[in-house]
Formats: C-alpha cells, structure tokens, sequence
C-alpha cells in the first residue's frame, strides 16, 4: 500500500496565479535582491537532499525580505522561510511557492554597557559563541556545536547540555507577512521544548536580542567554549550530512537510547543510515534521497513504538510531500 503524506503542504505550481514563466531571476522594482525559478534546495539544508523551490530568494537586508513577501502575496504564492537548513527535510519533489532562505541577513551588536546581544536572523550561532568567548561574555558556550542560524534557534528553542535560546532571549522580532514589525517576548511566543509559537506562524524573525554575562576572563570562557565542542565532536556524527538530532528526547529516555536499546544503530534504507555514534541522527552517507530518509525516520518511530509502546516526535521539520510505503 502506498500512502501519501503531506506536511506544511504547499499547492502546486499551477494553483497560483500571474507567475511568468522563466528560467531567469526576477528583480523587483523595490530591491536588487534576484528571485530564482527552479531553485536547487539541497544546496541550502544540511541533509544534501530535496528537490527544487519554484522560486527562491536569498535576501540581505529586511527591505528585501519585505518586498519579496509583498510579490509572493501579489502572485498569489504560499511563502517557506529557511534558515541554515539544518533542521530540515525537503521533499524530493520540492516546494511550491516562494521560499526565502535568511542566512544573509547579518549583524551583530554587542553592547557592553547592558551586556545584550543584539543579532540578525542570518548569524551563524557557532561563530557568535566563539565571537561572545573572544570578548569574555558567558551564556553562549552550549551554542558552539549547534549548526543553525539565529533565526532558526528562535523559532525552535534551540538547545544543549540543558541550556536553550529561551534562557537568554530578551526580544524577538518578526516580520508578518503584510511587511509589519512586531517584538515579542520570550512569554509572548510560548516557549517550550524544542519549539514555539512561531514553529505554526507565518511570522518571519529578523533579530534578537539576548542576555549575556560581560566581564569573564577571556580564556576561561574560551576553555569552556572548547570543551563543549569536544563534547560534540566526539558524541556525535559530523562526518556525514545529516540534520542534527531526529527526534525530541521523550521524558523518561533520551531518543537516541530508545534507538540504540531496539538495536537499530546502523540500519540502513538506500542511502540513508542511523548513526553508529549517536543513534538519534540519520546520515546521508551518499546518495541519498529524501524518501530514504524519510521511510528510516518512519521505521524508526515503528520499531520503537513496538519495542516500548511508545511513538516519537520528530524534531526535525518536513516539508512538502512523501511517499510513505
């Protein structure tokens, strides 16, 4: 029996309205920002899979992002927003509308006076641990081994060795889809697990601001920041694509020990495998396809639920459409 199964789904091309067709970008009249038809999407998610947005746009300030959120609603076109892609999985088939990819918007502001942390959608949180570490500021050493962007960590309350974005964040802001600026307050978007309000929100976030602590000894800082990514390193895979962890930890075992314990480390469907290292991630290890990864995150949740009657949630975000066999 073969199943079809849709998440965040999106219409197809020939259910919007007004869009040329064209091989080449887009300008609009309000920014040179290009949109691209056919946009490869593997290029952008940490898997190194999925098939192609019918339009992207890779904007690098938020007059850009405005402008290509006013096309897409003119067009008719449903909008995905992407960050450092490493909490994703995009369907072979693709996506249908206009994605708008944030890694590009970038800035950074520390202000000693407050200690805040003012910071771009697009900044990459490694790099701003070790920027906070350089300048003797603690609060962000758990970040350094997580390979997101701001904008991403916000949206889902990233988080290590019991730590997360919602421990730190003073403010968000966020773009509605009719180009208004909102700030919000870690109350106001409901934090949670691994997730938050904006996880169901068209909103797009553009920065935030957080509480850090000035003032630490430089190197002791850097010391920490060293060891929690040692402690990454050598506790999980990072020598294959894959997306981070798979599924959120269940309250009374770790996903990745419920795995492990059912026997499943090195499982394999085409290309994709479970990780020998670390049970809770799925690798590409090399030709991979969407669907591969997709029926291995599905047997996974199947064996475990049989072995401890118990059904895991995915962590990782799936858009588009599979095929589930």
């Amino acid at each position: 029996m073969v199943m079809t199964l849709s998440y965040n789904w999106l219409p197809t091309p020939t259910q919007t309205r007004n869009v040329p067709v064209t091989t080449s970008p887009i300008y609009l009249s309000e920014t040179g920002c290009p949109i691209y038809p056919q946009y490869p999407l593997a290029k952008l998610t940490s898997f190194k899979v999925g098939g192609p947005a019918q339009w992207c746009m890779n904007p690098k300030r938020i007059e850009d992002l405005q402008a290509g959120l006013i096309w897409a609603d003119a067009e008719g076109l449903p909008v995905t927003r992407l960050g450092a892609g490493s909490n994703l999985l995009v369907s072979d088939r693709g996506l249908s509308g206009l994605v708008i990819c944030t890694r590009h918007l970038r800035h950074t502001h520390f202000d000693p006076d407050s200690g805040q942390l003012s910071v771009a959608a697009g900044e990459y949180l490694p790099r701003l641990a070790w920027a906070a570490a350089d300048l003797g500021w603690s609060g962000l050493e758990w970040a350094v081994g997580i390979p997101g962007t701001v904008g991403g960590a916000v949206v889902m309350n990233a988080g290590a060795h019991r730590s997360c974005i919602a421990d730190l964040l003073v403010n968000a802001h966020v773009l509605s889809p009719n180009g208004k600026l909102e700030i919000l307050t870690p109350e106001e978007l409901a934090y949670r697990y691994r997730t938050s309000m904006l996880q169901s929100d068209s909103r797009f976030v553009v920065r935030a601001t957080f509480q850090l602590k000035p003032g630490y000894n430089r190197a002791d800082v850097r010391k920490l920041t060293r060891e929690q990514m040692h402690k990454r390193r050598t506790s999980q895979p990072y020598h294959r694509p894959s997306c981070g962890s798979v599924f959120r930890n269940p309250t009374a075992h770790t996903a990745g020990w419920l795995i492990e314990q059912t026997g499943l480390k090195g499982h394999t469907i085409g290309g994709a495998q479970v990780a020998e290292r670390h049970a809770n991630f799925i690798l590409n290890c090399g030709g991979a396809t969407a669907s591969d990864i997709f029926r291995l995150i599905r047997h996974v949740q199947e064996q475990v639920e049989r072995n401890w009657q118990l059904r895991l949630e995915p962590e990782v975000r799936m858009l588009g459409e599979f095929q589930h066999v």
